[in-house]
């Protein structure tokens, strides 16, 4: 479904402005006075710091009715007469699940998700909404029993492999910075639509036009709880510490799952199965290997975290702009010269006054990754300075990238004795453990020890981030100052595998097996991951479980 729209671009507004000035442009740049009634929506805000310290708010607006003396006015004329430069004709698309509802659904024809992260939650919201009552199992726990374990762990050191960082209600994104921007493309509206879906269940309105949206971990909590709060209101099932051990197949096509729970092992009947596991769920992914479900070996990035002060992130994106800003966040990429060969270098998951956090899910190994508060208001700055890697350097068996992840986080498990292994990057650059601080003082969830990182990584891994966080030093000052903190391993930037599906999103290897998200290698964060889950519902709402 289509809206029709005036769409004004390249609004201009000071950040101390509010809402109420930006209508009063809205007005006159289409010429309308005080009495019309308009309905619009900001379609889209960005922060322009290209001439700092003067900085600026850049609005993209939708116009979608004009009422004045009781009449509604046709846009076409509307724009025709303002003879503003910036508007035009626009189209926004509505999205609508393509299923009508329906009801009494027999007990085995009800749809089963398998993981509860952002892929799994989508896919079993819009299945409930179609009146289909699915059944999820989560390996971990729901949000509040895993939040609790979680910041045990961090306390004590003491891992539960089954709920952790990785594993539970909201999948590996909880423990985040809750990013929801995405560089898929969308011609249905599915991207507003799962953003309209947060906001619906508590996240706040501006990250559906916030040029960088993200929720916060603290506030995605509650917004996760309210979804599944409504998946079983309308009849779905949420089953928590609830571990798929087995696939079902006869005669090509799912039958049925084998869960793992407190209790014991059980069979649930069914014919459709979204597999939504995430991208740490190694034994299920050597499980499918095993079972000869059709997977390959693809690329992924590893390296380290690094943080710096906040204030010197501010100081390079704002100078001295008179307003108050939010904590800024940066993105580089740098193409090494002096390594093996050209290797990608990036920043990935940047948090603004954030934490690096133990996201270890494996006993004897170590990783970690990024998280902010949605108040983003921590002292310091970090995020994933990664290097790609494929196959030509792991390995081209399916589980190569598994098993060169384990060994990383094996290394740093080892060179921190079981805590986060730390080090200056003046250090990691001399090849020697840190003994001590400078000016940035780590902002860590979980204990951490120096280390050595240039024990863990390999010698072209550690090579290209030393000349990557040089290049960036030419983007952000200081980017390379000695006493910047780096912490590892970051090893869980994407599926090391991808689980090969038909263009109905079907398994090619199972029908009725629909590999779904982040873990299938279908995604890459969570709003790409919850599109994802929406498309497979949408497969999954027809009535035959083998199409095409």
């Amino acid at each position: 479904m289509e809206k029709k729209c005036i769409k004004i671009s390249n609004i201009k507004i000071s950040p101390d402005k509010d809402t109420a000035f930006l209508e009063g442009i809205i007005r006159k740049e289409l010429r309308l006075g005080k009495d019309a009634q308009i309905d619009y929506e900001i379609a889209k805000r960005s922060l322009d710091c290209r001439h700092k310290p003067q900085v600026m708010h850049i609005y993209s607006v939708e116009v979608y009715k004009v009422v004045r003396s009781g009449r509604e006015e046709k846009l076409e004329n509307i724009i025709k007469k303002s003879c503003c430069k910036n508007a035009v004709m626009s189209k926004r698309v509505i999205y609508k699940f393509p299923v009508n509802a329906t009801e009494n659904v027999n007990e085995d024809e009800r749809p089963v998700v398998i993981g509860f992260g952002p892929a799994g939650i989508f896919c079993a919201l819009e299945l409930a909404k179609a009146g289909l009552r699915p059944v999820v199992y989560e390996r971990g726990q729901d949000v509040d029993t895993r939040t609790k374990k979680v910041a045990q762990f961090w306390e004590t050191g003491e891992l539960d492999t089954e709920c952790n960082v990785q594993f539970g209600e909201g999948g590996a994104g909880t423990f985040s910075d809750g990013k929801l921007n995405t560089q898929i493309s969308d011609t249905f509206g599915r991207i507003r639509y799962v953003l309209q879906s947060f906001v619906k269940f508590g996240a706040s309105e501006d990250i559906l036009y916030a040029n960088k949206p993200h929720i916060g971990t603290d506030v995605l909590a509650d917004v996760i709880k309210n979804i599944r709060q409504h998946i079983t209101a309308l009849g779905g099932e949420v089953n928590f510490g609830s571990c798929l051990k087995k696939i079902e197949i006869k005669d090509g096509k799912v039958c049925g799952v084998v869960i793992a729970d407190k209790d014991g092992e059980y069979v649930r009947k069914c014919s459709k199965v979204c597999l939504a596991i995430g991208h740490s769920s190694r034994d299920t992914f050597e499980y499918l290997h095993s079972e000869n479900i059709n997977m390959e070996p693809k690329p992924f990035a590893v390296g380290v975290r690094i943080e710096h002060p906040q204030e010197m992130i501010n100081y390079n994106a704002y100078a001295d702009a008179a307003y108050e800003l939010p904590a800024a966040d940066y993105k580089v990429t740098y193409k090494t010269k002096n390594t093996d060969k050209e290797r990608g270098v990036y920043s990935f998951c940047m948090c603004p006054g954030g934490y690096v956090v133990n996201a270890s899910s494996e006993n004897g190994r170590t990783c970690v990754n990024g998280m902010s508060y949605s108040g983003r208001d921590s002292r310091n700055a970090n995020s994933a300075i990664i290097v790609t890697v494929g196959p030509d350097d792991f390995g081209h068996e399916v589980l190569d990238g598994i098993k060169f992840q384990r060994q990383l986080e094996a290394n740093a498990y080892a060179e921190g004795n079981g805590k986060v292994p730390v080090q200056l990057f003046g250090d990691f650059e001399k090849n020697i453990t840190t003994t001590k601080l400078g000016e940035v003082e780590p902002c860590i969830k979980g204990e951490y020890t120096f280390a050595n990182l240039k024990n863990v990584l390999p010698s072209y891994v550690a090579d290209s981030v030393v000349e990557g966080v040089h290049g960036f030093s030419k983007f952000i000052h200081d980017f390379d100052r000695k006493d910047a903190v780096l912490s590892g391993v970051e090893s869980r930037t994407s599926s090391p595998v991808r689980i090969i599906r038909n263009d109905e999103l079907v398994s090619t290897s199972v029908c009725g097996l629909y590999p779904c998200g982040e873990g299938a290698g279908y995604a890459g964060g969570i709003t790409s991951a919850a599109v994802d889950g929406v498309k497979v519902a949408e497969y999954m709402a027809v009535t035959s479980a083998c199409m095409g």
